[in-house]
């Protein structure tokens, strides 16, 4: 019989794996019916097992589908439900009145603060109507005269929103925000009104539910109010709590970039140090206990009082630091261990890390889709494999006290190699980028952070104090990834393998750590080798692509030909501690293997150059035009070859500039216009540049011609002049805009006018990335349609809606990084 729950939990697995690549969501129905085949499956392997027959081939293939339909047909009942309950597009952008309670903790910036929304009652000119259950809400500072609400988890507020259905920006290899979103169980997004005109924020008082995210939120606060210094009050913050939007973004590159990001979040490491302190604690006052009060330990004898006890306590601060991914497997895993402890029994890892893994997906199936799963669990999968667990052949009382502590150190040492070799090739599948410095930091890392800096930061709830010193510890810590950081080749980024490559990486890595024989670790290597040295294909020579990345409300372009690269626009700002650069532009030029030999920053404004800083930290040595600031001036007449494509700059002209470099007339005016063109295809890339610049333009050079166009102003009716259109006769558009952003782009008028000319276009919204090849120039790829999956935004807005001040024009507001969750 145990064979037949033991294959029924990898096809769950499988199962919920499928379902998780459906691009549309069939009927309920079709679920249910699923299920109940399942349900039949299972019954004849359960006879199939009675039979007293042992493992055999047919048993074993009807339990795999057994729960494989079971697992496809769960997770499919429950997308369908919450897919119901979506919000209806009429409902859009207009002011709606819902009364609730803040659920979650409240994410704050220096915009203003971000929180989960859980509705009671909404309306809308005073008629009752049906939203999502769990909404995000943000509130906005910037424009507002005074302080604002103070918000608290638990408390009830009547508010006047702006919602919109969930959208994210969608480029290769990026971060999945509507993913995230459903997972999450959020359905739709928005902002509290806060202009002078609207009602202000009306608090109820304390509803008394949410308990855990109001001392959470408590903890936190109390946290940043003892700690003077605000980053390592941050990474306290997410120690204790999970407050994980506290770390300081430079902080969390300096952890990624010496692989010790996983220590920064509520790890399994922290659960298992705290579930093995709370059962020693435990096991000792039960012992005392049993002194005074002997039938206690009648009743409840001390190992199992402390084992349950413990695991009780653990899941108790998982719960409270956020209950990701990695706390969810640590106490399931821990769970199993107590059990089969406290029953003398012993199963097969393989058993073990199966059952925690199909339990995690039974409670979120959607977390198979987050790094920090795939992580985890081969993290812990190869620890059982490689033996590092494994019995001492030697009881420990035989084995003298310096001779203990030197094994564990050199059991420490090994554990860690072993984990760090095999996780490289998963690393550059899901990030592009290993630490190569990562075994020595963590060495010390490891140790310092989870018996130094967890200890006193979980005791300073109780004493205050103790932060002073973990806030200490962090400092010093710091100090030393720092000087890590700054080892040459200290993180090494690659481009992102195919699945296939990174697949058979993954499996050599763990080869190679393997308690195996040697020709059979070096086959490990055979298999690493091609992750290692893949490089993705670019154009032949003499053609050229253009990918209109999706940063929101904003532009960046990235043209590539056979050797080079050039980035044009860097994306916009999302507010004073977040933009496109760092969040979108950056990671996916590293994940597409590309480092631009020029970037040309169009012009001032923020939507364009708001990523310049990240981009320039990232290639310093690329060169850089631009009609502003500091560094070479695009200037008209500028032009060069790379693989027999040519770029030419044509606006703007040397006299807009004065004697002082700085352009004479409006930033749009200033924009640099590139024509990047080959012996047949042309692209025509201006910024905002406005109608008058672009009738000169045309009327200057009328032999210009383009097969594609970048929308000049995002599509505003101030550009994409008629003369223009007539004189460049492109067949392609690609129209950078934000969903539902507040200017109304692309404005109806242009769009009339492409329409007139038999132009395609394709909008970001819709589209995400979009390629063009030169090769191929009737021909746009959009990543939205190629990666669509069931939770994605899929149809077109029904129309404007005007943004408060403050508030961006974004759709990459996406959760602070969490590397294990």
């Amino acid at each position: 019989m145990a064979w037949v729950a033991l294959a029924v939990l990898p096809g769950w697995v499988l199962g919920v794996a499928l379902q998780l690549q459906q691009a549309v969501l069939w009927p309920m129905r079709v679920y249910a019916i699923g299920l109940l085949g399942a349900a039949v499956l299972g019954g004849l392997a359960l006879r199939w097992g009675r039979r007293g027959n042992g493992w055999h081939a047919t048993g074993v293939a009807i339990a795999l589908c057994a729960g494989a339909l079971a697992g496809a047909g769960l997770t499919g009942v429950r997308a369908a439900h919450f897919a119901a309950q979506a919000l209806p597009p009429a409902l859009e952008g207009i002011d709606l009145e819902v009364t609730g309670r803040v659920a979650s903790l409240p994410q704050r910036s220096a915009d203003g603060v971000r929180f989960e929304f859980a509705l009671e009652s909404a309306a809308r000119d005073g008629q009752p109507l049906h939203l999502p259950a769990l909404l995000q809400l943000g509130w906005y500072s910037r424009g507002v005269v005074g302080a604002g609400p103070v918000w608290r988890a638990g408390d009830r507020w009547r508010l006047t929103v702006r919602l919109r259905r969930p959208h994210g920006n969608s480029n290769p290899h990026g971060f999945d925000r509507e993913r995230w979103l459903w997972e999450s169980g959020i359905g739709a997004t928005g902002y509290v009104r806060n202009g002078p005109r609207d009602p202000r924020p009306a608090r109820l008082g304390a509803s008394g539910w949410h308990p855990v995210e109001a001392a959470r939120q408590a903890v936190s606060e109390r946290i940043h109010q003892r700690v003077d210094d605000p980053r390592s009050a941050g990474v306290l913050a997410a120690l204790v709590v999970g407050d994980q939007s506290a770390i300081d973004h430079s902080d969390w590159t300096l952890f990624r970039s010496t692989g010790v990001a996983h220590l920064m979040s509520i790890s399994g490491l922290h659960v298992t140090l705290f579930a093995w302190l709370a059962t020693a604690l435990l096991g000792r006052l039960w012992r005392r206990l049993g002194r005074a009060w002997p039938r206690a330990l009648l009743v409840l004898p001390v190992p199992v009082a402390a084992g349950w006890g413990g695991l009780a306590l653990a899941a108790a601060y998982a719960l409270f630091s956020g209950w990701g991914v990695p706390a969810q497997r640590t106490v399931l895993m821990l769970a199993v261990v107590v059990a089969l402890r406290l029953s003398a029994r012993r199963w097969p890892w393989p058993a073990v890390w199966t059952l925690v893994m199909a339990v995690v997906l039974l409670l979120d199936p959607w977390a198979l889709m987050q790094p920090g799963f795939w992580l985890s669990f081969v993290a812990v999968g190869i620890l059982f494999a490689s033996g590092a667990r494994g019995e001492r052949d030697d009881p420990l009382d035989a084995v003298p006290h310096w001779r203990r502590w030197g094994g564990s150190a050199l059991g420490m040492l090994r554990e860690q190699a072993a984990i760090t070799v095999a996780l490289a090739p998963l690393s550059l599948l899901l990030f592009g980028q290993v630490s190569l410095i990562g075994l020595v930091a963590n060495l010390l890392a490891i140790p310092w952070v989870t018996l130094v800096v967890t200890p006193l930061a979980l005791a300073g709830v109780l004493l205050s104090p103790l932060w002073d010193a973990a806030a200490w510890a962090v400092q010093g810590l710091g100090m030393w990834l720092a000087w890590l950081a700054q080892w040459p080749w200290a993180a090494v980024f690659r481009a992102i393998p195919p699945m296939s490559l990174a697949v058979a990486g993954v499996v050599g890595g763990v080869l190679l750590v393997l308690r195996l024989p040697w020709a059979l670790r070096l086959a490990g290597v055979v298999l690493l080798w091609p992750v290692l040295a893949w490089q993705p294909t670019r154009p032949p020579e003499g053609a050229f692509e253009v990918m209109a990345i999706d940063v929101g409300q904003g532009s960046a372009v990235l043209v590539r030909t056979a050797n080079h690269s050039l980035l044009y626009d860097t994306g916009p700002r999302h507010g004073s501690d977040s933009d496109a650069g760092q969040r979108v532009v950056v990671p996916l030029l590293r994940a597409l293997g590309e480092a631009p030999d020029t970037v040309v920053v169009s012009h001032r404004d923020s939507d364009h150059s708001g990523g310049t800083a990240a981009v320039r930290a990232a290639w310093p040595g690329a060169r850089w035009l631009s009609s502003f600031g500091e560094g070479e001036r695009c200037v008209a007449g500028q032009r060069w070859a790379w693989d027999g494509v040519d770029f030419e700059v044509l606006h703007p002209a040397p006299g807009l500039y004065g004697p002082d470099g700085q352009g004479l007339r409006s930033t749009n005016a200033m924009s640099c216009v590139l024509r990047v063109s080959n012996a047949k295809e042309a692209a025509w890339l201006s910024g905002d540049l406005d109608a008058e610049g672009e009738t000169r333009l045309a009327m200057a050079r009328p032999e210009l011609r383009a097969s594609l166009m970048l929308a000049p102003h995002h599509g505003s009716a101030s550009s994409s002049s008629p003369v223009l259109l007539n004189t460049l006769r492109p067949r392609q558009v690609l129209i950078q805009s934000g969903y539902r952003n507040r200017f109304a782009h692309p404005a109806p008028v242009v769009l009339d006018r492409y329409r007139a000319r038999r132009l395609t276009w394709v909008e970001s919204p819709q589209c995400g990335a979009a390629l063009w090849r030169s090769e191929q120039p009737n021909t746009v790829h959009c990543h939205r349609q190629a990666a669509r999956r069931y939770w994605h935004h899929f149809d077109a807005p029904t129309g404007p809606e005007p943004s408060p001040p403050g508030e961006p024009d974004t759709d990459t507001d996406a959760p602070p990084a969490r590397p294990m969750d």
